[in-house]
């Protein structure tokens, strides 16, 4: 039996899913026999910490400071063996425009895309290139803020027109946007668990809005939004050749223990782009991982304990 402090909600936007998850790990850790600290992340966590030693910390923190890599320096710090990917592969795949060049460079395939700061909109006249960017990715584009999760923030332009807007509403969130040329087809969720220190892919999630025509945020966590198909009724070489790109982007960003990888199938060309991999994937109700494991015979708490033995 060990002691475990489970991290969870915080100050992100992504706090709500955050607690879900935190709470439904929190039940599988204690049915496990293990001995929980639940600690909602704030202002006093250093403190609780140091006060309560535990010896394991499970991070099931969404969006700021728990998979930018901010909370993981902090345990590292502290000497608290904690679970999933470390500092440096939490950085750069919470930061969706360091993420994609790199999987561009390496040959990973994602979407074409374009990136600005909200300085170069209001300092360096970033707007005026509009057209050339809007040219040269077509419409429609996939306007989103660099460093949310869970689909916060993510707009559509159909037109030029529904630029501003779309632009409005993503720096909301952030002070980066990412215009990204949108992949019509169908949308899918790789989960990677690793066996014996090895990343092996669970069967593929597919996600289908039952009535918006994309996969936003209420579609994703408000149950009877979306209808998931797991295993994904995909063509066996169409599987295998996104297993391989899942794990090839994970692996790129130097993720470890678990992870999610999104991909789009497009529709015309059958061709496969990664959207983003998301170092700590929400393990709620509707969450994809939890999924993709009962599809491959794992129990939610047979990969909370398989997520656990992996901490370091």
């Amino acid at each position: 039996m060990s002691r475990v402090a489970v991290l969870k909600g915080g100050r992100s936007l992504e706090r709500q899913v955050s607690l879900k998850s935190g709470a439904r790990v929190e039940d599988a850790l204690r049915r496990l026999g293990h001995d929980v600290d639940e600690v909602d992340v704030g202002q006093d966590l250093v403190t609780r910490l140091t006060q309560n030693q535990p010896d394991i910390a499970f991070v099931a923190l969404h969006g700021r400071d728990g998979e930018d890599g901010t909370v993981q320096e902090l345990l590292e710090v502290l000497g608290i063996p904690y679970t999933g990917s470390r500092v440096a592969a939490c950085v750069r795949a919470s930061d969706k425009v360091l993420a994609k060049h790199a999987m561009r460079d390496a040959g990973v395939p994602t979407p074409d895309f374009f990136a600005f700061s909200e300085a170069a909109f209001k300092g360096l006249g970033a707007a005026k290139a509009m057209p050339a960017i809007s040219s040269r990715l077509s419409f429609p584009l996939v306007v989103k803020p660099a460093s949310q999760g869970s689909a916060l923030g993510i707009k559509f332009a159909r037109s030029a027109t529904d630029i501003p807007a779309a632009l409005l509403a993503a720096f909301s969130y952030d002070d980066k946007v990412l215009l990204e040329r949108y992949v019509a087809g169908r949308e899918l969720a790789i989960s990677v668990l690793e066996d014996g220190g090895e990343p092996q892919t669970l069967p593929i999630v597919e996600a289908v809005p039952q009535q918006e025509d994309f996969y936003d945020f209420e579609s994703r966590y408000e149950i009877g939004r979306t209808r998931f198909v797991c295993p994904a009724q995909l063509e066996p070489a169409v599987s295998e050749r996104a297993a391989q790109i899942a794990l090839d982007a994970f692996r790129l960003l130097g993720c470890r223990a678990f992870g999610r990888v999104d991909l789009m199938l497009e529709a015309d060309s059958s061709e496969l782009y990664v959207l983003e991999v998301n170092p700590i994937p929400g393990l709620t109700e509707t969450s994809l991982l939890p999924q993709a494991a009962d599809a491959a015979g794992i129990s939610f708490d047979q990969l909370i304990e398989k997520i656990l033995a992996s901490a370091t």
